[in-house]
C-alpha cells in the first residue's frame, strides 16, 4: 500500500513531489475527445482527492489541456505544476489532422486551428515556455521537460548547444524549479544526464511492471547523479489494463508475444487475489530513484479506481512470484521490500 500525498524533494529543495500525479493528455483529446465539463469536472475530482501534481504539455490537444487545466487551478495554490518545451504551437501553418501523425504519435481529437512545429532551439523553448505560461494564466512553472526530441530525430547534442542554455537560464532566474526530459525511452535521457545539469525525467512506459530495461543503465545513473524520475504510461498504454485481444501498447496493438507476458502476468496477480493495475500502479514507486507516478482519466471514476489501487495491500509474495517466474526483473526493487 503506498501513501499518494508523500513528498519527495527534487535536488535543489525547490520542488517537492507527491508520490502520485495527474496526467492532462486524455483531457487534450487523447484519441476521444472530452466535452469541456467533463474535462472540469475530473480535474475538480482530482484536487478533492487530494492531487496536487499536475502535468500537461502544448502537445496535448494543441494547448487545449493546459488552458483547461490553468482554469482549474485559478484561485487553488499548493500545487506542483510541470510542463514541456519542444512543440511551439502556431496558427498560421495547417493544423494536425486528428490521425496519428507522420512520426507515429498519436493524434488529439480538438478543433484547435494551430498545428505543432518542432522547434529545440534556445527561442523556441523560450517561446514554448512563454506560450505555456500563458496558457496556464501562471506566472513560473515547477518544472519544465524537454518533450520528445526523438520524435524528430534531434540529437542531444543539439539541444544541449541550443535549448538546454534556455532552460538553464529559466531554473537560474527561478522562472522553473526544476528541468529535466520526457520520453518514452530511456537511452536518449541517459544521455542527458551525462551530458547536462538535470533534476527530473519523465520516462513513459519504460519502467513498468511488463518491462524494466531501464534498470540495467539509466534508473542507477538517475541515483548516481541525484536526479530523480517520474513515471508516465504505468499501464504500458493501456495493455497491463486489461490484457485481451487487441490490447494496445506503444499506442499500437500489443504483439503477441508482449501480450502473453502481460497475461502471464496477470495470472500471478489473480492466482494472489490482487488486481493487474494494483501491481502495476504500486510497482514503479519502489524504486528509489523514482518520485511519482501519472495516472490520468476522461472521468472522475477513473481517477476514483487508481486512488483504491494504490491503497490497496499487496503480500511479498506476489513480487517473489512474478521474480520466480521471470516476469519480474531480479534486481528490481518491490513496495514493501527491505532497504
Amino acid at each position: 500500500m503506498t501513501d499518494a500525498f508523500e513528498h519527495v524533494r527534487l535536488r535543489g529543495g525547490g520542488v517537492s513531489l507527491p508520490r502520485l500525479g495527474f496526467g492532462t493528455a486524455p483531457l487534450g483529446g487523447l484519441y476521444t475527445e472530452v466535452p469541456d465539463g467533463q474535462a472540469r469536472a475530473v480535474l475538480d475530482a482530482a484536487w478533492n482527492a487530494g492531487l496536487r501534481y499536475f502535468d500537461t504539455a502544448p502537445w496535448y490537444g494543441y494547448g487545449l489541456a493546459e488552458e483547461r487545466l490553468g482554469e482549474a487551478l485559478r484561485g487553488r495554490e499548493g500545487y506542483v505544476l510541470s510542463s514541456k518545451v519542444g512543440r511551439v504551437l502556431r496558427a498560421d501553418i495547417p493544423p494536425h489532422s486528428s490521425q496519428f501523425g507522420p512520426d507515429g504519435t498519436p493524434g488529439f481529437k480538438t478543433s484547435s486551428p494551430l498545428n505543432v512545429e518542432y522547434d529545440y532551439s534556445y527561442d523556441g523553448f523560450l517561446r514554448s515556455f512563454e506560450d505555456s505560461l500563458r496558457r496556464l494564466g501562471v506566472e513560473r512553472l515547477d518544472i519544465l521537460f524537454i518533450h520528445d526530441p526523438d520524435a524528430v530525430g534531434v540529437s542531444v547534442g543539439e539541444i544541449m548547444r541550443g535549448g538546454y542554455r534556455a532552460l538553464h537560464e529559466l531554473r537560474e532566474q527561478g522562472l522553473v524549479g526544476a528541468i529535466g526530459a520526457g520520453m518514452n525511452q530511456w537511452e536518449m535521457p541517459a544521455e542527458f544526464l551525462r551530458e547536462g545539469d538535470f533534476d527530473v525525467f519523465l520516462l513513459a512506459g519504460r519502467y513498468t511492471l511488463l518491462e524494466q530495461e531501464s534498470l540495467r543503465e539509466f534508473l542507477p545513473l538517475c541515483e548516481e547523479r541525484g536526479a530523480k524520475v517520474v513515471i508516465g504510461g504505468v499501464y504500458n498504454s493501456g495493455l497491463l489494463a486489461g490484457p485481451g485481444p487487441g490490447a494496445p501498447y506503444n499506442y499500437a496493438p500489443a504483439p503477441p508475444e508482449v501480450l502473453a507476458r502481460a497475461q502471464a502476468i496477470e495470472a500471478v496477480c489473480s492466482r494472489h487475489g490482487i488486481p493487474l493495475k494494483a501491481a502495476a500502479l504500486q510497482f514503479p514507486l519502489a524504486h528509489p530513484a523514482v518520485a511519482s507516478v501519472l495516472v490520468a482519466g476522461r472521468v472522475p471514476e477513473h481517477l476514483e479506481e487508481n486512488l483504491r489501487l494504490l491503497r490497496a495491500p499487496i503480500p511479498p509474495e506476489l513480487w517473489e512470484d512474478l521474480k520466480a517466474g521471470g516476469l519480474l526483473a531480479p534486481d528490481a526493487p518491490t513496495p514493501g521490500a527491505p532497504g
